[in-house]
C-alpha cells in the first residue's frame, strides 16, 4: 500500500461516519427525472378558433425551442453527475448537502425555462430582457452548487475511489467557475445589448459541459487526438 493509500485509509477510519453513494444517486436520478416531467407540463394545447389549429401549434415554437433547449441543459447536467459518482466510494453529511444543493437549483430550471418561453410568444423586449436575466442568474446558481461540490471532494479526497487523482475534483474546479461567469456575463449582455446574445451564450454551455462530462482534462485530450488526426 501507498502512502497516499494509506493516508486515505487513516482518513476514512477517523472521520465522520460515511455511507454508500447508491442512494444519493438513485435520489438525484429521480429528481432530474421529475424535473424533465416538469418541462413538459409547459406544453399546452393552443387556444384556437376551428381550423386554426397548425397555425395555432406553429406560433407556439418558442415553447418547443425553450423545452428542447433546458431537457438537453438536463440531460448534461445528469451526464456531469453520473460522471462525478463513478469516481465517489463513500458520501458523508458535507458532501450530501453538497449533492442537495445541485439537485436543489436544477429544479429551478423549469421556472425561467416557461418564463423565457412565455416572454418569447408575447413578444415584448422589455420582459424578454428580464427572462434572459433570471435565467442566467439560475445558470449561474447551478454552476456555484457545482463549484462548492467540486471544493468539497478537492477537499476530501478520501471520499473518492482509490484509482482517482487526489487532484482530480481541484482540477474540476475552473470547469465550474467559468460557468458561473459566463452565465452572468450572458445575462448582462442579454439585459442591456439584446436577448439573443444571451440566448447563444446559454446554447454553448451546456454543450462545453457535455464534451468535458468525464473530466476538463479528458476532454483536452479527445480534441487534441480528433485534430492530431
Amino acid at each position: 500500500m501507498t502512502s497516499d493509500d494509506e493516508q486515505r485509509s487513516q482518513r476514512r477510519q477517523e472521520g465522520p461516519p460515511r455511507s454508500d453513494p447508491g442512494r444519493a444517486i438513485a435520489f438525484s436520478d429521480a429528481i432530474i427525472a421529475i424535473v424533465i416531467t416538469l418541462l413538459v407540463l409547459d406544453l399546452r394545447p393552443p387556444e384556437t378558433e376551428e381550423g386554426g389549429l397548425l397555425a395555432g401549434l406553429l406560433n407556439e415554437w418558442p415553447t418547443y425551442l425553450a423545452y428542447a433547449a433546458s431537457y438537453l441543459y438536463l440531460a448534461v447536467i445528469w451526464m456531469n453527475h453520473k460522471a462525478a459518482f463513478t469516481r465517489i466510494s463513500e458520501m458523508d453529511v458535507g458532501l450530501q448537502w453538497a449533492n442537495l444543493g445541485i439537485l436543489a437549483t436544477l429544479a429551478l430550471v423549469p421556472w425561467p425555462t416557461a418564463v423565457i418561453a412565455e416572454t418569447a410568444r408575447a413578444g415584448n423586449l422589455t420582459d424578454e430582457k428580464v427572462a434572459v436575466g433570471l435565467y442566467a442568474i439560475v445558470g449561474a446558481l447551478l454552476c456555484l452548487a457545482w463549484l462548492v461540490f467540486f471544493t468539497y471532494l478537492a477537499r476530501h479526497p478520501d471520499l473518492t475511489k482509490d484509482e482517482v487523482e487526489d487532484s482530480f475534483f481541484a482540477h474540476e474546479r475552473p470547469r465550474a467557475l467559468i460557468g458561473v461567469v459566463l452565465y452572468l456575463a450572458a445575462g448582462l449582455a442579454g439585459v442591456l445589448i439584446h436577448p439573443l446574445i444571451a440566448s447563444i451564450v446559454f446554447l454553448l454551455l451546456p454543450a462545453y459541459y457535455a464534451f468535458t462530462s468525464h473530466g476538463r482534462d479528458q476532454g483536452q485530450g479527445f480534441l487534441r487526438r480528433h485534430l492530431a488526426s
